[in-house]
């Protein structure tokens, strides 16, 4: 595939780096870290935040986490820790009623974890998906807060914007994946918008949002609170790329979704950060 020119500096904070072939297998495509970083340079993308894929349930995601960071040394990738807890997201009554006696098992992420993710600095920022990983508990979300670093949260049917809003805005940087609406869910785009306007540290990610309408929308009236994330690699970064660029809105707002917003909220990725 052709490399883009577009003349745009280009941050995704959406990538995956799959360690094994057991993260392959649960969930996506094959793709080995050589690759990615090539898809990458081939949308003119100079960095992108990476995270483990899907893990079996009853496993930790430290040694995920480990491989991905060290995988990311020497390439363009900045890797966040993915995180998973013991909660259920639902809302249903029968899910709210097992957390009150929900407790950690041995797999999910604690307090200690966190702290020590946020300490060691091959690590950015943190990954939750919990429709698949469970929310963490008050515990560990408490120190999430404390560290204060940025978290990337997988959205959609099973975990919508307003689920977002109750459990984790307001406490740390948010960077919700798809506008909320994964897989192509209109009204839940729409919702995760009109959270921006109350909570100041929620952002939006543009992988898979296919609507040309809801990114001009957002682009137009939160031009400072969307970035680029490409959801490489079960789509090529240079599809991302081209929506953005494809859209009717000033080179400005292109520039900070591509670039400069992301660099804001996560410092690594500012121009001369290494």
């Amino acid at each position: 595939m052709l490399e883009l020119e577009h003349g745009f500096r280009v941050v995704d904070v959406n990538a995956r780096l799959d360690p094994d072939k057991q993260s392959i297998a649960t969930r996506g495509r094959e793709i080995s870290p050589e690759r990615l970083e090539r898809e990458l340079h081939q949308a003119g993308v100079v960095r992108a935040i990476v995270s483990p894929g899907t893990q079996p349930g009853d496993q930790s995601y430290l040694r995920p986490n480990n491989a991905v960071a060290r995988m990311s040394v020497d390439r363009p990738f900045l890797a966040f820790a993915r995180v998973n807890g013991p909660r259920d997201p639902s809302s249903r009554t029968s899910a709210r009623l097992r957390n009150l006696t929900s407790s950690r098992k041995e797999y999910h992420t604690d307090p200690d974890d966190v702290e020590q993710y946020a300490y060691d600095d091959r690590f950015h920022g943190f990954s939750l998906a919990p429709a698949v990983d469970g929310l963490p508990d008050d515990e560990t979300l408490s120190m999430l807060e404390d560290v204060g670093l940025p978290v990337f949260v997988e959205g959609g049917e099973a975990f919508p914007p307003r689920a977002v809003a109750d459990s984790l805005l307001g406490r740390f940087p948010v960077i919700l994946s798809s506008f909320g609406g994964f897989p192509l869910d209109r009204d839940l785009m729409h919702d995760a918008m009109e959270l921006l306007d109350d909570h100041d540290d929620f952002y939006l990610d543009t992988s898979f949002v296919r609507y040309r309408s809801i990114l001009e929308r957002a682009l137009l009236e939160h031009p400072d609170r969307v970035l680029f994330g490409s959801g490489a690699p079960e789509t090529h970064p240079n599809v991302g790329v081209m929506e953005i660029l494809t859209l009717d809105v000033s080179e400005d707002a292109m520039a900070k979704a591509f670039s400069n917003n992301a660099a804001r909220v996560i410092e690594s990725l500012a121009p001369g950060e290494t």
